[in-house]
């Protein structure tokens, strides 16, 4: 283990295999929690610890909300053969698509579909809230991951108070300034499982963590 000499101090360099780097983080992690004298929610810690693993952001130790046996009921959910839908090709591409199908599963992005395209030019609204009803007529049970487009969420809500949709779980997590909080707290204002991070904060890579999150505690 070598050392970085800086001003005030000095940073060591740590040696860990790649296979042992994952690892090395989540015990980072832990240490960091312990050193602030945190402790998490056994059932809640492998999602809050896997989105500060892909952010390095500890706030969301307090931002992330979880509605009762929301992780239970989407594992129940998962092992039933529920698909995923996300807002961005980037969450789809994050989420372990080989872990899901291990259940019948499978991620669904319907962004760059060109129908889906021309009914928002026609609608006026984005592509993203119009993925929402392409979803709804999918007729399976749903969990939706969205990291990026609020007018998704705000969407899906439209669509449960109509009776529409009922997912199986909603991640709420998009991340942004225009109506990205309006939407976040929309979502929990409804009875659906969800789990969102209030604020601010947020981005397709944590949708795909948590789905991930959920998933690895099914192994």
């Amino acid at each position: 283990m070598g050392n970085l000499e800086k001003s005030g101090g000095s940073i060591e360099y740590e040696y860990v295999l790649p296979a042992d780097i994952e690892k090395r983080s989540f015990e980072i992690i832990s240490e960091e929690f312990a050193r602030r004298g945190v402790c998490l929610d056994p059932e809640l810690a492998p999602v809050i610890k896997r989105v500060i693993h892909t952010t390095a952001d500890f706030d969301y130790a307090g931002s992330l909300c979880f509605s009762p046996d929301a992780l239970e009921r989407a594992r129940r959910a998962i092992a039933n053969g529920a698909c995923i839908v996300t807002d961005t090709r980037m969450a789809q591409a994050g989420i372990n698509k080989r872990a899901l199908a291990k259940f019948g599963g499978e991620v669904y992005n319907f962004i760059a579909d060109e129908d889906v395209a021309a009914l928002a030019r026609e609608r006026g609204t984005t592509r993203s809230a119009v993925c929402m009803d392409k979803a709804a007529a999918l007729r399976k049970p749903l969990i939706f991951a969205i990291g990026n487009a609020p007018t998704a969420l705000i969407r899906l809500c439209e669509l449960i108070r109509e009776g529409r949709i009922r997912p199986e779980l909603i991640i709420g997590v998009p991340v942004g300034f225009v109506n990205v909080v309006y939407a976040k707290e929309l979502v929990m204002e409804t009875e659906v499982p969800h789990i969102v991070a209030r604020g601010r904060k947020g981005g397709s890579n944590v949708a795909a963590a948590i789905c991930n999150a959920i998933l690895y505690t099914m192994e």
